[in-house]
């Protein structure tokens, strides 16, 4: 197999890898996890992220029908007291609502399930913090994907030229940044706008993380853009630029992302 084909195929898995894991270490990928109680094991999955137009649901299968389960809420970094809500038997699961807020609106909540004399808080060490957003439509929102996805891999590519005994930098560069651009600087904001009403949340008006780790990737991969175009010892610019976008890009999705205050909100 060529030495081009093996970059463009270790660019692809690095990718995967670093997509995958900014998904599960975001703070918006579900918890999951599983209980013994009532001489049983549970599965549980909760989710850290739902949309504004629907209740949220929770469904626990506890095929006992003598365990019961109330759910517990309040808006997040509020002095709300907290909601009880009780949890209803469908089948072999328990099932409980919790209204909707508006987009980047957040909860905390947790599960307690009763079985005789005995209880158990799930999770057990702390509350699950639940963001609401808006509905993305899906030929926005797929789009930013995978101009997102393909810049990535793109960039990992350009970064792997270095390696490579004949280098040819000027259109993987050049469809680094484009990708990057309509990924992150066209798509990115309309499917900001639609999830939490604001077009551009990172500097100089806000810190999320997502929109400013793509502002820091588009600026390193336009300087070494720069260098290339002048031939001023543009090559390590180019691998600098590339290890850049890889690790702003494994910081978790989300983190640092729009939150509602609700101080400025009425009840």
């Amino acid at each position: 197999m060529k030495r081009n084909t093996l970059l463009w195929i270790l660019a692809f898995v690095i990718t995967i890898f670093s997509a995958y894991y900014q998904r599960i270490t975001g703070p918006t990928y579900p918890i999951t996890g599983k209980i013994t109680f009532a001489k049983s094991e549970f599965k549980y999955k909760l989710e850290r992220s739902h949309s504004s137009s629907t209740n949220y649901k929770i469904q626990l299968a506890v095929p006992d029908e003598k365990v019961t389960g109330n759910v517990y809420w309040k808006r997040f970094k509020t002095d709300d007291e907290w909601a009880v809500v009780k949890m209803v038997r469908d089948g072999d699961k328990l099932v409980a609502e919790i209204p909707p807020q508006p987009p980047a609106g957040k909860i905390e909540y947790r599960v307690e399930l009763f079985f005789d004399s005995n209880s158990i808080l799930i999770p057990e060490e702390r509350s699950v913090v639940l963001r609401f957003k808006g509905d993305v439509p899906s030929l926005i929102l797929i789009p930013h994907i995978i101009f997102i996805f393909i810049s990535m891999v793109f960039s990992v590519r350009s970064g792997l030229e270095y390696f490579n005994s004949n280098k040819n930098y000027n259109r993987l560069v050049s469809f680094t940044i484009l990708f990057l651009i309509i990924g992150g600087f066209i798509f990115g904001p309309l499917v900001q706008y639609y999830a939490f009403g604001e077009w551009w949340t990172g500097f100089p008006f806000g810190i999320d993380l997502t929109d400013n780790k793509t502002l820091i990737a588009l600026i390193f991969w336009l300087f070494a853009y720069y260098k290339m175009k002048r031939n001023e010892n543009f090559e390590k610019w180019i691998l600098i630029a590339a290890i850049v976008m890889l690790v702003v890009f494994l910081i978790p999705h989300s983190l640092l992302g729009s939150e509602l205050d609700y101080s400025k909100v009425s009840r």
